[in-house]
């Protein structure tokens, strides 16, 4: 009963919409849902965005999709399509500080369905309880008017992404240029995961190919946790070769995971970038203590490998020696765990961390209280 009032109230709220869209959550992973909510895409014919923390679980070749819902560091052009939206279908959201972006996101509850795992919440009017999303989710899709609206208004303002300046190869590397060449190294025999900070905003951007994994997390934004995440999603995908984007001084939490993964012979690649500190922490608030102690992390890779299984270490500054360290790691050592330092400039950010930050930090940071 509660399954049939949630599916009539909710479709005869998009119903009447002129131009509604909808937008996946992290928890679609929880409910099993991603495939149940992206058949739903295809027949409502909605623009389709994600949530960050959605990214990887629908489908990026999908017709209508217009990309990542982030507020002010949105995908180009999306936020502007949800946030004009009159009815907005959120299947899954976690809405907290770092998704929210600082709480600043321009949507509203009387416009916003939310469906979660196990209930729906239609505006501001009623919430139904015991609502399976899988089962919410296939009885709405009979029940839509097929509605292309939203997503021909983006079709109509969309321009295409701009590339890297042109630069001499042998120049300082920069991140943009880094990201260009790993988003050549993706396929659905890759996966990438995603450390949490500045490095967020580059790997957002990144166009997955069909059956290309993603993994990172959002919830609390712990660093460190990439390199234990690569560890186990390679022991739990051994087919999936891991493509890992670590920042220097996440990798200093939690570095000697690297030791299980040559027990286990794994052969991911990771990507330190090293760039000197907490460049996510400065934007936040700037002070001597986001500047860290330089490590040779080569060389600490190098003493934990001790000469015992496969290991390829490297240490790149320009474009010219990234290319053949990816080359090799691709080639040559594509059995081997592959460590390929990355040296960049410490003021090297996404365009992305510089409004976030300030909002992130308006929403979180508070004056010391003496006592």
């Amino acid at each position: 009963m509660s399954l049939e009032a949630a599916v009539e109230a909710a479709a005869e709220f998009l119903n009447k919409a002129v131009k509604p869209v909808m937008v996946a959550g992290p928890n679609l992973r929880t409910a099993k849902a991603w495939d149940t909510f992206v058949e739903l895409a295809n027949v409502c014919g909605y623009a389709l965005a994600e949530m960050p923390s959605a990214k990887g679980l629908v489908p990026e070749q999908h017709p209508h999709f217009i990309g990542t819902y982030w507020g002010i560091v949105s995908t180009a052009f999306c936020s502007e399509i949800v946030e004009s939206a009159d009815a907005y279908l959120f299947a899954g959201p976690i809405f907290n500080d770092l998704s929210s972006v600082g709480y600043s996101l321009f949507i509203k509850k009387e416009k916003t369905i939310i469906v979660q795992p196990d209930r729906v919440m239609i505006g501001n009017g009623p919430t139904f309880g015991f609502v399976r999303m899988n089962d919410f989710l296939k009885a709405l899709a009979k029940r839509l008017n097929r509605n292309t609206t939203a997503y021909e208004n983006y079709h109509r303002i969309y321009v295409p992404d701009g590339r890297p300046l042109k630069h001499d190869p042998k120049e300082p590397l920069r991140v943009n240029v880094l990201f260009q060449h790993i988003q050549n190294m993706l396929s659905s025999k890759t996966t990438v995961i995603v450390e949490a900070g500045d490095i967020w905003f580059n790997c957002q951007k990144l166009k997955l190919p069909s059956g290309c994994g993603y993994e990172h997390q959002m919830q609390y934004a712990s660093i460190g946790w990439s390199v234990a995440a690569t560890l186990g999603y390679a022991a739990g995908a051994p087919n999936k070769r891991v493509i890992a984007c670590i920042g220097d001084g996440s990798f200093q939490m939690t570095a000697q995971d690297v030791s299980t993964m040559l027990r286990c012979g794994q052969n991911s690649i990771i990507f330190l970038i090293n760039n000197g500190g907490y460049t996510t922490e400065a934007g936040i608030h700037n002070g001597p203590y986001n500047v860290i102690k330089n490590w040779s992390y080569t060389g600490l890779v190098d003493a934990i490998h001790n000469g015992e299984g496969k290991c390829w270490t490297v240490k790149v500054c320009c474009e010219e020696e990234l290319a053949k360290a990816i080359e090799t790691a691709t080639g040559p050592k594509k059995d081997c765990l592959c460590f390929i330092e990355v040296i960049v400039d410490r003021e090297d950010a996404s365009k992305e961390l510089l409004p976030f930050s300030s909002r992130f930090a308006a929403a979180n940071s508070r004056a010391p209280v003496p006592r």
